[in-house]
């Protein structure tokens, strides 16, 4: 005998509905870090474009700054904590292997029984989420969906690390998705690069700590690798996420792309040959480089700055570690 199933409900596509933020609340110079690595003010500033950098202090965790994040854009979306059918956490730095935070989450915002996981893609993370979080609602699996990038990269550096340390920050990014009559989140591009998997990487495992083969992991990376392949391959892969969106550069009115380099975000502006009229992310310069969190981040003090509007079109793409990378072209609330 054939089985047929009933097939699921089907919407047309999905939009974003609101953003919501939250930063470490220390202020961190260049000053403050230059010692440990023999370096200066200058020398980061050249390098990264980075003048300070948010960080939690040690009370703050970062299951409270993706709380902090995701309230935020759950208010102010409209849609009661009820409705959210699903949570994804974009993290690395969580501090439990399990439960997810996403579950925490769940609870603490008021939606204990919304599908809830977290995902490891590092940058990539929040255009990870929003991916899925699109698919849950075409496939009418969710009507809303919570995503969150969520990183406390402090607890994870080494002060004396010439590669990455300096770079660091934490903070939370949060979105609320919603069903549309027409789609106004583009198809995801995305993928990995297994072949680099090492170029950015923790210092050990946490088995090797555990048995005293290693210090505490902190994160490192092969910084002048990272900056080729992002400067080689995230343009291609732009272009061709705007060509699946039906878009050419010149529909682009928002430009963020993941906040790993000052340097890195000129040079794909570059490539792109964006319009001078086009509004660029830069948030590192002040708040730093926090993984998962820092496209949600850079979008938020855009639209509370008023330099992006209700109805632009946004290109986000986050590249990072893996080597993962994705982007969407979306339409801002």
């Amino acid at each position: 005998m054939t089985i047929s199933l009933r097939p699921h409900p089907t919407v047309a596509g999905s939009k974003v509905l609101a953003y919501g933020a939250a930063r470490g609340d220390r202020t961190v110079p260049n000053e403050e870090l230059v010692g440990p690595i023999d370096s200066s003010d200058e020398w980061i500033r050249q390098r990264t474009g980075i003048v300070t950098r948010r960080r939690a202090s040690a009370e703050v965790g970062v299951a409270d700054l993706a709380e902090q994040a995701g309230r935020e854009a759950i208010e102010a979306s409209g849609v009661d904590a009820s409705q959210i059918d699903a949570i994804i956490v974009s993290t690395i730095s969580f501090p439990y292997a399990t439960p997810s935070l996403a579950t925490l989450l769940g609870a603490k915002l008021g939606s204990p029984a919304a599908i809830a996981y977290d995902i490891s893609a590092a940058c990539a993370g929040f255009c990870y989420g929003i991916g899925q979080a699109d698919a849950l609602i075409r496939s009418g699996s969710a009507r809303h969906v919570l995503v969150i990038g969520a990183e406390k990269l402090s607890d994870f550096v080494d002060p004396g690390d010439r590669s990455i340390s300096f770079l660091l920050g934490d903070g939370a990014g949060a979105a609320v998705l919603g069903a549309s009559d027409v789609p106004l989140v583009g198809p995801t591009v995305w993928g990995s690069d297994g072949e680099n998997w090492s170029t950015i990487r923790m210092t050990g495992s946490l088995t090797d700590f555990r048995d005293g083969r290693t210090p505490w992991p902190t994160m490192e990376q092969d910084g002048r690798t990272v900056f080729r392949w992002a400067v080689w391959h995230t343009a291609e892969r732009i272009r061709q996420m705007l060509s699946e969106a039906g878009l050419t550069v010149d529909d682009i009115d928002v430009f963020v792309p993941h906040q790993a380099n000052m340097r890195i975000i000129d040079e794909l502006a570059k490539q792109l040959k964006l319009s001078e009229s086009v509004v660029v992310g830069r948030d590192i310069a002040e708040t730093g480089n926090t993984s998962a969190a820092s496209i949600p981040l850079a979008t938020h003090r855009l639209i509370q700055e008023g330099a992006a509007r209700s109805g632009d079109v946004l290109v986000q793409f986050g590249f990072g570690a893996g080597l993962a990378f994705a982007g969407q072209v979306l339409v801002l609330p």
